[in-house]
C-alpha cells in the first residue's frame, strides 16, 4: 500500500475512497463523549503540510492504545480514506508506532517541499544582500544570521495560509518577488525599504508561530500571547538597529536619508501591515511602501488560501468548492489558460 502525505490523500479522495498509509505526529488525543454519553477519543494527526481528525470509538480494538497517545508520539495510519461531512476521514484502519528512522524522515518533510523552502530561503538571503542601503542590509543579514533557523521552521499563520513548518519563508520569498516585479511600474516606491519591511513584517511570528525542531505541533508561546507578532517585530527591529547603529556609528553617520528616518519608516511598515486597527495594526498605512506591503501581504495570503482550498474544500459542482474562511464565498476554480489549437493537417497529407 502506497505511503502518501495527508495532502496527497486529501486530493485522492476528492473523487472517492483511497487505500493508503500515512506517517503523522499525534497533535492531540482528546477524550470525548457522544450524545449518548459513550466515550470516544478524538485524535488530531499532523504531518509537514496538513492535519486530519480521527475519531476512535470505544469499541475499536485500538481505543485504549490511541487514548494513551501524546504529542510525543509518531504513528503510521493505514486505512481506507474518504471524505465525510467532517472532512478527511478513515475506516478499516490500523495504527502502529513509527521507527526512529521513519520519524526522522517524516520530520524532514516531503522532498519537494524541502527543496522549495530551501530555494525560497536562499532567494530571501540573496534579496537582502542585494539591498542598496547598507543599514538595511546589515539589519537583514543580522536577523537571518541570528534567527535564520527559527525563521525556517516558523509558519506564516496557525490556520489560514502557509500554516506549516517553513511557511513564513515561502510567504516572505513570494512577497519579495511581487515587490521586485511591481517596483519598475511604481518608481516612487523605495524598494530597499519595502523589501526590508517584507522581511520583518511578520518577524514577530517567530514567537507566535514557531514549530519545534522535533515535531509539527505548533505550541503556544507566552511572549507571543502577551505581545502579539506586530509588537514583537517592532521590538526586535529596534533592538537589532540600536546594536548595529553603535557598531557602525562612523559608517552610518553621514548616510542619507538619516538613519533615524530609515528606522522610523521601517517600523511604520511593520506596525501598519495589517492595514486597520480592527485587524491588529496600531496605525494605518501612511506611506506608499506601507500601503504596498499591506496589499502584497494580503494578495499572497489569499491566493494561498485559494490554492489550499481547492485541495481541502468539499466539491459542490464542477469547478465549485465549499467556502474556506476567511474568503468571502464558495470557491470557483480558475478558468483554464488559453491554448492555441493545433492546426489541422493540409488536405492530402497522410498521418503516419
Amino acid at each position: 500500500m502506497n505511503l502518501l502525505t495527508l495532502t496527497e490523500i486529501r486530493r485522492a479522495t476528492q473523487n472517492g475512497t483511497t487505500s493508503a498509509r500515512v506517517h503523522v505526529q499525534v497533535e492531540s488525543a482528546t477524550p470525548k463523549l457522544t450524545r449518548e454519553q459513550q466515550p470516544y477519543c478524538e485524535l488530531t494527526l499532523a504531518d509537514a503540510c496538513d492535519r486530519m481528525t480521527l475519531r476512535v470509538w470505544s469499541d475499536h480494538p485500538a481505543y485504549k492504545t490511541c487514548s494513551a497517545l501524546t504529542s510525543h508520539d509518531f504513528v503510521e495510519l493505514t486505512a481506507e480514506f474518504y471524505q465525510s461531512q467532517y472532512g478527511l476521514d478513515a475506516r478499516k484502519w490500523t495504527v502502529r508506532p513509527l521507527t526512529e528512522q521513519e520519524k526522522n524522515e517524516l520530520l524532514q518533510g516531503p522532498a519537494d517541499l524541502r527543496a522549495k523552502q530551501a530555494s525560497d530561503f536562499e532567494f530571501v538571503r540573496q534579496t537582502v544582500a542585494g539591498i542598496g542601503d547598507p543599514r538595511l542590509v546589515a539589519l537583514g543579514e543580522a536577523f537571518l544570521s541570528e534567527w535564520g533557523d527559527r525563521f525556517r521552521r516558523t509558519a506564516a499563520a496557525r490556520n489560514y495560509h502557509h500554516a506549516r513548518r517553513g511557511g513564513l519563508v515561502e510567504h516572505t520569498a513570494q512577497m519579495m518577488r511581487v515587490a521586485k516585479q511591481i517596483a519598475p511600474v511604481y518608481p516612487e516606491l523605495n524598494l530597499d525599504l519595502l523589501l526590508a519591511g517584507i522581511l520583518f513584517h511578520d518577524s514577530g511570528k517567530l514567537w507566535e508561530n514557531a514549530l519545534p525542531e522535533n515535531g509539527f505541533v505548533m505550541n503556544y508561546d507566552e511572549l507571543g500571547e502577551l505581545m502579539g507578532h506586530i509588537s514583537i517585530g517592532l521590538e526586535l527591529v529596534n533592538a537589532l538597529w540600536r546594536r548595529l547603529s553603535v557598531e557602525n556609528a562612523d559608517a552610518w553617520k553621514n548616510l542619507l536619508p538619516a538613519s533615524e528616518d530609515v528606522r522610523m519608516h521601517l517600523l511604520h511598515l511593520i506596525g501598519a501591515h495589517h492595514g486597520e486597527p480592527e485587524f491588529g495594526s496600531p496605525v494605518a498605512p501612511k506611506t506608499p511602501e506601507a500601503m504596498a506591503l499591506h496589499y502584497i501581504d494580503n494578495l499572497d495570503a489569499r491566493l494561498e488560501m485559494f490554492a489550499a482550498g481547492y485541495t481541502t474544500a468539499k466539491p459542490l459542482a464542477a469547478r465549485i468548492f465549499d467556502r474556506v474562511r476567511p474568503l468571502p464565498g464558495n470557491l470557483v476554480k480558475s478558468l483554464e489558460k488559453f491554448q492555441q489549437a493545433a492546426s489541422p493537417p493540409p488536405p492530402g497529407d497522410k498521418l503516419l
